[in-house]
């Protein structure tokens, strides 16, 4: 068979049958949501196709746990989410992103909000902000803890890197390139002017986020960037 024809293009593109986990890789970039009667909280616009009989019903400014969020959709990292509901298989993407796949076992995970691809529903979410970036970033900087026991899925910009946290050994990261963060963990911001000043850079590097304690946090190689949601 030529190695170009479309036949073979269709057999090594095509979605594996043979797995069909709650939340399943198609492949780093792609998510496979296998939803029988149940609900998954999805980034609103992730969604690149489905099958079957499925919802999709954008959060209120009021509902779940994103009451605190919703204002609108939140500028900065603040993302809309869509209650995703039914029977059926929804593929999912946002821009490439690698995704990784976590369950959580009675257990809590901070996740920069832009970051957060899906979460069952039953996993509890509440969304912070950062209040020493303000004006800053935009508005601030958003988060969402994660609690509970569900799967969820988290998208990083290239491979991430996992940073151990321990006592009396502080960690600071770039917030742009922060994706998430042990659920013990309570970031302060640190500003160094100067630092900005020998960079020159604008934005970035003249502050960081440090993180003291016993945990762990996730960076991306990539300092991400992000607008007004809409």
């Amino acid at each position: 068979m030529n190695k170009y024809s479309i036949k073979t293009f269709i057999d090594e593109t095509a979605q594996d049958e043979s797995k069909n986990d709650f939340f399943q890789l198609e492949s780093p970039y792609m998510l496979e949501l296998n939803i029988e009667n149940k609900t998954v909280m999805l980034k609103k616009g992730a969604m690149v196709a489905y099958d079957g009989n499925i919802k999709f019903v954008r959060e209120g400014m009021f509902s779940k746990g994103f009451g605190n969020l919703l204002k609108k959709a939140v500028t900065g990292e603040g993302t809309t989410m869509m209650k995703t509901s039914g029977t059926g298989k929804v593929y999912v993407a946002d821009y490439g992103k690698r995704i990784r796949i976590l369950y959580l076992e009675n257990e809590a995970i901070n996740v920069n909000g832009n970051d957060i691809l899906a979460h069952e529903d039953n996993v509890k979410s509440e969304i912070k902000m950062m209040k020493s970036v303000a004006g800053i970033m935009g508005g601030g900087l958003f988060q969402a803890r994660l609690s509970g026991t569900g799967h969820i899925a988290i998208t990083t910009h290239g491979q991430p890197l996992t940073l151990l946290v321990k006592p009396g050994q502080p960690i600071f990261t770039d917030p742009n390139a922060t994706v998430a963060w042990s659920g013990n963990l309570t970031p302060t911001i640190k500003t160094d002017v100067s630092f900005k000043t020998f960079v020159g850079r604008g934005s970035g590097e003249s502050f960081q986020m440090m993180f003291q304690g016993e945990g762990w946090v996730i960076v991306q190689p990539y300092e991400e960037t992000y607008t007004t949601a809409q």
